[in-house]
């Protein structure tokens, strides 16, 4: 049995949680699900430019966490863009909570 999943720190509500290829009806694409969390590390690491390290201790995580995150998270978003699937962010598995600090979009 594996351990219960740690709170993470999201920064970052989205306002679009579905992304497609134009001109492709919904009902015939693949949709690829993307987690927040995998979205935040991708966020904090790739547009605000932060280390992992740094990624990690704003979400809360310890820093593999956040490397498996950027990991997983990336790899679905290139699939999706090279397959011409259908982008979905989505709650994962992990619970999260949003910093109320943070504005939606802002690169804190």
């Amino acid at each position: 049995m594996s351990r219960p999943h740690r709170g993470r720190s999201i920064g970052c509500r989205p306002h679009v949680t579905f992304f497609k290829p134009r001109g492709v009806p919904t009902s015939v694409l693949r949709v690829s699900r993307v987690d927040l969390d995998e979205l935040e590390a991708m966020r904090l690491v790739d547009s605000v430019g932060l280390h992992q390290k740094e990624a990690a201790d704003r979400m809360n995580v310890s820093q593999s966490t956040v490397a498996r995150l950027l990991e997983s998270g990336r790899r679905k978003v290139t699939c999706a863009l090279v397959g011409g699937e259908a982008l979905e962010i989505q709650q994962g598995p992990a619970p999260v909570h949003f910093d109320p600090c943070a504005e939606p979009g802002e690169n804190r």
